[in-house]
């Protein structure tokens, strides 16, 4: 996948990000999400702030300079998710959009020689912050609660979430998982053998850590206690 593909998976995950936002109360966003102790406000405050700071990966790549990803390290980031989280919706929706053109503006004015750029953001370059932003994306819209579920993820995109989530798998375990509505079968790990079947989009909700839609099997082994994400 070139990069102006993966932009515009990614962008095409925006603009279905901010239609299910749409018509969003004050009191929609202020009702819980699915991650604990996270109001959709804070999930979708998070997702805005995320964008911007990509957007600023984004812009001093440009220029062959490094920058923290968010001010204040980490604490700076959840202190600024709780100061603004409590925003109404139309605010809320207001600050997403803006947060993802820049972040889209950002990227349209991208060379091909600076995707390979350093960046702080996990000490890797340019273009995994666009991967990251697509899991960003992705994953939260589910987070929501607000109907999007795992089953909608594209298939692509479940590619590279369980690529991404392979070290989740515990030491002394080769976890195959095999899809039965699609030609895919993941394996990673090394040791024990687990084989887990069930369609494509559940099999990677498993991996995340997200409820899957339909069933989970195992057919040797049993399901691994996963590890945190990387």
């Amino acid at each position: 996948m070139t990069p102006n593909d993966l932009v515009a998976r990614v962008r095409e995950g925006h603009r279905r990000l901010e239609n299910l936002l749409a018509d969003l109360a004050d009191a929609d966003v202020r009702a819980p999400s699915a991650l604990p102790g996270w109001s959709r406000g804070h999930v979708i405050t998070h997702l805005e702030q995320n964008a911007a700071a990509f957007t600023r990966q984004a812009e001093y790549a440009r220029r062959n300079e490094l920058v923290d990803v968010y001010d204040g390290g980490a604490a700076g980031r959840a202190a600024a998710i709780e100061r603004e989280a409590g925003r109404g919706a139309g605010e809320l929706r207001q600050a997403l959009a803006e947060a993802h053109a820049a972040l889209e503006d950002a990227w349209a004015g991208t060379g091909e020689d600076v995707w390979g750029r350093p960046v702080r953001y996990r000490d890797s370059t340019l273009l995994d912050t666009v991967y990251a932003r697509w899991r960003e994306a992705e994953v939260h819209m589910a987070d929501l609660d607000l109907g999007h579920r795992p089953s909608e993820w594209p298939l692509g995109f479940c590619d590279h979430l369980v690529d991404f989530l392979a070290p989740r798998v515990p030491a002394g375990t080769h976890l195959t998982m095999v899809a039965d509505d699609a030609d895919r079968r993941w394996s990673a790990g090394s040791g024990d053998p687990v084989v887990l079947r069930g369609n494509a989009r559940d099999l990677a909700a498993w991996l995340a850590g997200r409820a899957p839609v339909g069933p989970v099997a195992a057919e040797a082994g049993s399901p691994p206690e996963l590890g945190p994400w990387p």
